[in-house]
Order: structure tokens, then sequence, then C-alpha cells
């Protein structure tokens, strides 16, 4: 059932990200850790690092670091290549800008001496904290994944070489777009997959052009290549896995498919049997709400973080 849209939704959601008006939390100081930008807030508590998704930057956290900041440390990471942040330049050796995120996110905590804390990522940014915590799970409180997952939705059951083959693909696809076609995909991305309120979708797109396009085209072919699932075996960290779901999506999807509409609870068991190689992994569902779950449902998400964040 994947995210219960199509392959072209799928790509959709890989191709586009998110970009939000300059907010306030940009005046935070700003440093470079490895390949990651790096903005903290507050000054006690137990600390949280926020991983935006695709193409994000710290603004789509803003709700989030204002609760948060209270009573956390807050660390606001924007991956290199996106919000204007520059991408590294190539090294071989290092890996996919997605494995030197990796690197760079254990560079932070090792480096500032970040104790036990809660990892939260957003799509992409959920995907790379699954994978961090089947890496170095003593190194974590908890892990909070928004609509991130260890393997691509609908790619699941792809072999590793079919994945990579779609992957290729995609990746020569994106990168070859000009400044003027990357931002033209934001408003229909925003329009239907990112957001609910058209408002908001038509507010927020013409902002993608900060991130790179050949960047995102590498991080988007590191994700739908990858399988963490074997990796979660090591992840014995409480997790959770946020799923948005909106029954007019999932009603279009059934009949373009000729399928029956399916509910919110058969995409958390979905979501659920990704997550199975985890030890201490539950699955909460948030409607209505699309992939910007914070956004939709800014209320909700805030209540189930806070209780998540209180019960470690």
């Amino acid at each position: 059932m994947g995210k219960h849209r199509g392959w072209g939704h799928v790509l959709m959601v890989a191709l586009v990200g998110f970009a939000g008006a300059a907010m306030a939390t940009e005046s935070a100081p700003v440093e470079r850790v490895g390949t990651l930008q790096v903005q903290r807030h507050g000054d006690h508590g137990r600390p949280v690092i926020l991983i935006p998704g695709l193409e994000c930057g710290p603004w789509v956290w803003q709700r989030t670091i204002a609760d948060l900041e209270k009573n956390h440390v807050v660390y606001a990471v924007t991956l290199a290549g996106f919000d204007g942040v520059p991408p590294p330049a190539p090294d071989a050796k290092a890996g996919t800008l997605l494995d030197r995120a990796d690197a760079s996110l254990l560079q932070l905590i090792e480096t500032k001496h970040i104790d036990k804390p809660v990892l939260v990522g957003h799509s992409i940014g959920g995907t790379l904290s699954l994978r961090f915590a089947g890496e170095h799970a003593k190194l974590l409180s908890g892990v909070v994944a928004v609509d991130g997952l260890p393997v691509f939705p609908n790619m699941d059951r792809m072999s590793a070489a079919q994945r990579q083959a779609a992957a290729a693909q995609v990746q020569a696809h994106v990168g070859a777009m000009t400044p003027a076609q990357f931002k033209a995909a934001a408003l229909p991305y925003m329009q239907h997959i990112g957001v609910i309120d058209p408002n908001e979708a038509a507010r927020v797109a013409p902002l993608v052009g900060r991130s790179d396009a050949k960047a995102t085209a590498e991080y988007m072919a590191a994700d739908m290549a990858a399988d963490y699932r074997p990796g979660l075996k090591q992840a014995n960290v409480p997790i959770m896995e946020v799923v948005p779901y909106y029954a007019s999506d999932a009603r279009q999807y059934a009949a373009m498919r000729k399928q029956p509409v399916p509910d919110a609870a058969q995409k958390a068991a979905y979501y659920q049997s990704l997550l199975a190689n985890a030890p201490n992994a539950k699955v909460v569902s948030v409607s209505p709400s699309r992939h910007f779950v914070m956004l939709d449902q800014p209320v909700k998400f805030q209540q189930t973080l806070d209780g998540f964040l209180k019960a470690l």
C-alpha cells in the first residue's frame, strides 16, 4: 500500500521538498559541522536534533522549535545542498551526500558533546534518523520519524538491483532540470502531496529554488536505492513513526487503481511492517494531513511529539 498513491505520486514526494518563508528561527547563530549547517536554540533540558526533509531548512520546524526550546536544547540542522546551503565538493571516498550527512551527524553529537539526543526527522530526515539509530543506538535516547521510512515506500519488495536502476533513472532526470523547471515542480507537489491548504501551498512553492537540483537528485537516488531495514535490529531505542493520512487522497488513489479505499489503520499497518525489525517501534497516525504533518496539523503533531519526549 505504501503511501497509497501511484508511482508518479511517489516520485513527486521525492522530487520536490518544501520551502517556507524566512522565519524567526533564522536569527539563531549558524555554524557548520561537517556538511551540516547547525542552529542551536534553548539552553537546558534533553537535547533534540531536528532534521528537515528534502530541500527543507529549519523554518519547517518553526512551531516545533518555539515549543521545544522552552524545555529542551534544540539543534536544527540543514543538509548540504538544501535551503541555500551549498553542496560540498565531490568526494568519492566520503560516499553519497546522504552518507556524508550521516557522518556529519555523528560528528555533531561527538564534538558538541550532545548527551543522548532525540532525533526528529521529516521525510528523508526521518530515514536518516532511522539509519543512524541502527548504527549508533547507544548515542541516542530515541527517534521520531515523520513520514520517513527505512526503505522507500512501494519499493520495499523490489530487489536491490531494481531499486538502484529506478534511483539512477530519477537522479538523471532531476539532476538535468533547469532552475526554472525545478521551481515549476514545486506548486503541483505542494498542492497534491505536501499540504492540504492550497493557500499554504501557493505561499511556499516559489521558495523551493533555494535548494540545489543536482544535490537533491543525489539525495533522492541514495534514498530510493537504500534499504535500512536490516540495521533496525540494532536500533534498540524508542522509535515513533508519524504517519499522515488524508481520506480524499486515499479515495482518489483507490479509484485510479480500482481497489478498495485504504483507511488510516491500513496505512499505519503498512508502515509498521517496514519497521518490524526495530525492537521498540510504534506508529502513530495523524489525520487529516499530507506529507508535511507538522504544517497541516501543528497542534496534533506537537502533542504527539511532546507525549513521546515525556515518556522517555
